[in-house]
Order: structure tokens, then C-alpha cells, then sequence
């Protein structure tokens, strides 16, 4: 697939590494020749420094035989024009724009049929928000991500040591929770998968990956340890977007405070929010979360622009009492380092922004996709098409499908009904399956599986 990136920011230097790993011909486009000179030392792609809008230069970065074009500057309105020009001279097939500002996202008639011609709008913020929002509701989960519209869950949980599931094996988990719809997909030991057979016994420590329904998230995460009581007090450090809008989405719900180091923001905020309490401050400052009593916050949340106050933020309520931490982090250098620190959960948003655009890149009907263990595996959800004739996986079972090397069917949504998959479960047309891909190198071999005949009409 020929796909060209407007900005060489956090988003789409992500989207150029996970792409170009995949037989992609990617084009990267930048004002600034730095940052495209570092991607090129590192990946096999094309770079052009210029204007993203510019149609001299979508010209020079082949949009004329583009598949896809991901405008991803700093700017909305750069994004919003530069679709227009892919469009309106090139004709790309697929445009998928960043779009931040509420301005624009509260008007989606901008966006509808004779409007700006963007095909998918991505606004990292949200996305990011929606993702803290629920593991601020499921506060035993390292990560929950949705499929079929939420009505299938995949969760990750740490095993606790003498918790119920640690010492047992994965059968024998599924024979203690008769009746509970749930299938454990992967357990990684370390950095290490673990076969998830029959007889693979939990050890402690195990990050254990289950699809679920949300109703049941609960109860089999308190299989893995104690259930953590429901977030009451929620401290969030950072005023910007998506401090913001998490502090509105749990307003009514939490008790709110927000610490912004910006006096003029925080004085927006405060007008803006309506329960919430906005303290303008350093949230490393350790006088300030002791006077605010973090010992008795159920979260805390280190949502800054700044990866390193992010870091010493979150250590620092966690060393002073609050009962959970997660902090957001962009590099991916960070990331890794803080994946065994005493940060409860680090959310890196490059990686949950992957999933709003997998899908589009994804050969087969790819409706979902969420990119997992640092971008190395996927859970991804197809739609079934065809017939035995036409099809590798309509009409057969599950265990008649022959997945790729860590490939392996965990769920199938038909219609509203969520059903675990099992070897005997029958797989029909218009099914969406939930697969995980613990390796992204059979990425292409699972794509063909699902791909129809030719002669499918």
C-alpha cells in the first residue's frame, strides 16, 4: 500500500515505524528536514520537506498514486486543507485527518457529504481519554480495549501472588468460573508469551490477556487479585486536553480535583468545568499533593505535556499514599523503562492512536485494531464474508481454520449476541471474530485467511 504522512510528530513518526515493518511504501512529509533526516536513518521510506497543504508538494510525495494519506501536523486546519488538496486534485481513496479542537469536532456536518473530504477523523485526546476513563472504571485492569462496540472487552490483569488463578492452571480456571464468558488469549511472563494449553499453570506476576464481556470485567479480575474498591477521588495532574476532558467525563461520577501549572488555564479550567476543583500548581511539588491528601486519592493521573514531570509526578503520589498512579508518557524509550516501575499503568498514546488507524491499512474487512505489547502483537476484529466456496473461514469451525503462527481466535460477535470461540463453534457470514496476533510478522499470512474468492460478489 502506497500511504503518505503529513507531520513527523509523536503520531505519525508512530504510524511510519509500525507501516513501514509491514511491506508498506511510506512517504513521510515535514516543514522541518530534521526529524524526516532521523526517520530515514532509522526506516526504509521516502521523506519530502515542505508544506503538508502545499500541491506541489503532495505532488512531489506521489499523492497521485497514493492508497491512503494520514494528515497528522500540529495543525487542524493544515490537516483539514491538506485533505482537500489529496482530494480535490489527487483523488486519494482514503483520508484520514488529526482533528483536536472541540470547535471542529462538535460540528460533524463539516466532515458530511460535500464538506471537507475526510474520510476519518482521529482526535488522539479522545481516544486517549476514552482509555483512561475506563481504567479509571475498572481499576484492576492494566488495559481494557473494546470491540463490537463495546460489547466484547480484551483485559490485561497482573496476577497477584495469592490470588485465586495464581497456581492454577488456564483449564482449570475456566472449570472454576462455570457459566462466565471469558477466554484467556495470552499470558506473557516477563517479556516472554507463555503457551496458554490447558495445563499452563498462572504464575505470579503473569500479565494475563482475557476477552470478556464488560459485565464480567470485575468479577474475573478479582480472580487475579484483591478487586480494587471504585474510584471516588480522582487527582489529575494537567489541565490540557485530555486532562480536561477526563475531568468531565468523571464529574458526577468522582470527586475531581486538577492541578495546572498555568495560572490563565487553570483559571479556564475553573470556568469551565463544573464540579471539579482546579488548584493552580507543580503537581511534583510534594507539599501540594501532601495538602491535598494524597494518600487518600484512588487515582492518580500525570496527563502533562511532559513526560519527565509525568514520571516524577506519578512516582511521587505513589510514594505518598495515593492508591493507584497511571501517567502518560510519549517516548517510547520511557515507556519501555517504566513498564516494571511503581507507576501502576503507563498509557502511551501513539499506541492507542495506532488503533484508530490499523484498521484502514488492514487488507480483509478489518473493522478493529489495537496494537499491544509495544506495538509487537494485535487484537484485531474482521467481519466474516463468503461461503465455504468463496472462504477460508465462513461455514467452517474454528477448529477448521488454519490461523498463522500465533494467531488464535478468541470471541465471535454475531449480532448482538457475544459468544467465546471454541474449537466446535461454527463460524458464519457476517460474523465479526476476535483474533489476537501475538506476531506481527504473520500479519499478511492472517489477512489472506480473510480475504474472499474472487468470485464472492
Amino acid at each position: 500500500m502506497n500511504i503518505i504522512i503529513l507531520g513527523s510528530g509523536q503520531v505519525g513518526s508512530t504510524v511510519a515505524h509500525s507501516l513501514a515493518d509491514e511491506q508498506n511504501d511510506i512517504t513521510v512529509v515535514d516543514i522541518e528536514p530534521g526529524p524526516l533526516q532521523a526517520l530515514q536513518e532509522q526506516l526504509d521510506i521516502r521523506t519530502v520537506i515542505g508544506p503538508a497543504s502545499s500541491p506541489r508538494v503532495l505532488e512531489e510525495a506521489g499523492a497521485g498514486n497514493a492508497d491512503l494519506l494520514l494528515a497528522a501536523t500540529n495543525s487542524d486546519e493544515t490537516n483539514m486543507l491538506a485533505c482537500q488538496v489529496a482530494h480535490s486534485l489527487f483523488r486519494v481513496p482514503t483520508l484520514i485527518a488529526r482533528i483536536r479542537s472541540s470547535d471542529y469536532l462538535a460540528y460533524p456536518a463539516l466532515f458530511k457529504e460535500g464538506g471537507i473530504p475526510i474520510d476519518v477523523m482521529i482526535s488522539p485526546e479522545q481516544l486517549v481519554t476514552r482509555h483512561i476513563r475506563l481504567l479509571i472504571e475498572y481499576p484492576s485492569a492494566i488495559q481494557v480495549r473494546e470491540f463490537a462496540g463495546g460489547r466484547a472487552v480484551l483485559v490485561e490483569i497482573r496476577a497477584a501472588a495469592g490470588s485465586p488463578a495464581v497456581g492454577r492452571s488456564v483449564g482449570g480456571l475456566a472449570d472454576r468460573l462455570p457459566g462466565v464468558p471469558f477466554r484467556v488469549v495470552a499470558v506473557y511472563r516477563g517479556k516472554a508469551a507463555v503457551a496458554i494449553d490447558g495445563p499452563t499453570v498462572i504464575e505470579a506476576d503473569d500479565d494475563v490477556f482475557l476477552v470478556t464481556v464488560p459485565d464480567q470485567i470485575r468479577r474475573l479480575a478479582s480472580e487475579f487479585r484483591e478487586l480494587a474498591l471504585p474510584c471516588r477521588r480522582v487527582l489529575i495532574a494537567g489541565g490540557g486536553h485530555v486532562g480536561m476532558g477526563l475531568a468531565q467525563a468523571l464529574e458526577g461520577a468522582a470527586t475531581v480535583k486538577v492541578i495546572e501549572h498555568n495560572r490563565a488555564r487553570a483559571e479556564y479550567l475553573a470556568e469551565a468545568l463544573d464540579d471539579a476543583v482546579v488548584l493552580n500548581g507543580d503537581a511534583t511539588d510534594k507539599s501540594l499533593l501532601a495538602d491535598e491528601d494524597i494518600e487518600k486519592v484512588d487515582v492518580f493521573c500525570a496527563l502533562t505535556n511532559d513526560d519527565e514531570d509525568n514520571i516524577m509526578a506519578a512516582l511521587m503520589a505513589r510514594r505518598l499514599g495515593a492508591r493507584r498512579t497511571i501517567a502518560l508518557i510519549n517516548r517510547p524509550t520511557y515507556v519501555e523503562l517504566m513498564a516494571d516501575s511503581a507507576i501502576d499503568v503507563v498509557v502511551a498514546p501513539q499506541l492507542i492512536t495506532m488503533g484508530a488507524i490499523l484498521p484502514h491499512v488492514r487488507r480483509g474487512d478489518v473493522v478493529v485494531a489495537h496494537s499491544l505489547r509495544g506495538g509487537v502483537s494485535e487484537a484485531l476484529e474482521a467481519v466474516v464474508h463468503g461461503d465455504l466456496k468463496t472462504s477460508r473461514v465462513a461455514g467452517r469451525t474454528v477448529a477448521e481454520v488454519a490461523l498463522p503462527p500465533t494467531a488464535s481466535f478468541a470471541a465471535i460477535v454475531r449480532g448482538t449476541k457475544v459468544m467465546m470461540a471454541s474449537g466446535e463453534t461454527r463460524i458464519e457470514s457476517d460474523d465479526h471474530v476476535i483474533l489476537l496476533l501475538g506476531d506481527k510478522r504473520y500479519l499478511r499470512d492472517l489477512e489472506k485467511i480473510f480475504q474472499v474468492d474472487v468470485l464472492y460478489l
